[in-house]
């Protein structure tokens, strides 16, 4: 949520970076809906002024036996007045409102220009693609050769994008997210989190979920929302809440089920399990300082690519370009690992820094300044650390075997009991 008191300082300003963002000129509009919104409780307020010295005049007439009929005529026409400004008022406030929570973020400026993933800038490089003697296969087509990776069941069961998994294909995904929420919590100081799969319309709120993106999330009969990732819920922990500055940054890590409904994805990875309606992941969240949030979207960055590196699995990072960078964020880093099958990078991790944007919505603040008195808005960072579905496709791809079979990751055996290798019967 935008700050209406900074677009009023620089409107042309404002103009500008949502030109960024593809976006047609708005501050006139909301400038125009502020300044009568600013008059009428202006107004409101010198009515309510003029009716409370009418009521001593009249009172003190009363008692002196002075005629107060033109000072009651008169309060009675104010109070009329006032009716319609008491209306008015929450009116244009609603109006505002409903137009800056549609409008995204403002881009850092580092953020390259265009208009879509093409635009999109490789910061980083990690390790080398396999070299295969043989045609290496795509992950559903290794899943359903082993007989561990169903997706005919899924269909009869909850119909397309689910996947029904089974013997060592789903201990593999387990003990990835074991492995991952131990390397965050033990190795990069993220506390593990257990939070609700269900939340209310407020919390969906607050991280710009709703009311934009309401057809990306499933509803249920009694008004909650499946989560569409842990960052509603974990970033939704400080809604309304002013943390002491000494406890920044807070660093939550949690694995949960994801849902989704891919509103806009038809005919996209129809096959296999990189789109699904339900997914585990494992999602880090930080509440930082201010000061110090670049620096967290930097260790958050890190953190995922350290569970990539261990799993020996090649990777690019990069900067999302305007066109490409989401709703809330005002910076993201794409993490995307390469898979055989498909031969291409893909998406496995993002990881944004949404500065105050979130914080606006939720009314999370912190408390510090010399004295522990000054009160300002916290930054929200999010990002996957990772998406375990994607990561079991990535291990599948990047360790298959000229037999079908799929060689265990070292880091992943012990949470295997020491199995070395997945293969068929």
């Amino acid at each position: 949520m935008h700050d209406i008191r900074a677009i009023r300082t620089d409107p042309a300003g404002f103009d500008a970076a949502m030109a960024r963002r593809r976006l047609p000129p708005i501050a006139d509009e909301l400038m125009m809906l502020d300044t009568d919104r600013r008059a009428a409780q202006t107004a409101l307020q010198e009515k309510q002024s003029r009716r409370n010295a009418l009521a001593k005049e009249i009172g003190q007439g009363k008692r002196t036996g002075v005629d107060t009929a033109a000072l009651e005529a008169e309060a009675t026409a104010l109070r009329g007045d006032m009716d319609g400004l008491e209306k008015r008022v929450p009116e244009l406030d609603a109006a505002i409102k409903r137009i800056l929570e549609a409008l995204p973020n403002l881009l850092d400026a580092s953020v390259p220009e265009g208009a879509d993933e093409t635009a999109n800038v490789e910061l980083k490089r990690f390790g080398d693609a396999p070299v295969f003697d043989f045609e290496p296969k795509q992950h559903f087509e290794l899943g359903e050769a082993l007989g561990m990776m169903d997706f005919a069941t899924a269909s009869k069961l909850a119909g397309a994008r689910f996947t029904v998994l089974r013997g060592p294909l789903a201990r593999m995904e387990r003990a990835l997210g074991q492995f991952m929420l131990d390397q965050h919590t033990i190795e990069r100081d993220y506390l593990e989190t257990i939070v609700p799969s269900l939340v209310n319309e407020a919390t969906a709120y607050g991280t710009g979920n709703l009311p934009k993106f309401e057809e990306d999330l499933f509803k249920t009969t009694d008004g909650r929302y499946l989560i569409p990732t842990a960052e509603v819920p974990l970033t939704n922990t400080v809604a309304g809440e002013i943390v002491p500055e000494k406890q920044l940054p807070l660093r939550l890590t949690a694995l949960t089920d994801c849902y989704r409904s891919e509103a806009g994805s038809a005919g996209r990875d129809t096959r296999g399990m990189l789109r699904q309606h339900q997914f585990r992941k494992v999602e880090l969240v930080c509440i930082a300082h201010p000061d110090k949030s670049a620096d967290e979207h930097e260790w958050m960055t890190r953190s995922a690519e350290i569970i990539l590196e261990k799993l020996g699995l090649p990777y690019r990072r990069m900067l999302l370009s305007s066109g490409d960078t989401g709703f809330a964020s005002t910076r993201t880093h794409d993490l995307e690992v390469w898979l055989p099958g498909q031969k291409m990078f893909r998406e496995i991790s993002s990881c944004s820094n949404c500065k105050d944007f979130q914080a606006r919505r939720m009314n999370a603040r912190f408390r510090g300044g010399a004295e522990g008195k000054a009160v300002a808005y916290v930054h929200t960072l999010n990002g996957s650390g990772v998406a375990v579905g994607r990561a079991l496709i990535a291990v599948m791809e990047n360790y298959q075997q000229a037999d079908g079979s799929i060689v265990v990751p070292e880091v992943l055996r012990a949470y295997m009991g020491g199995l070395e290798q997945i293969s068929a019967g």
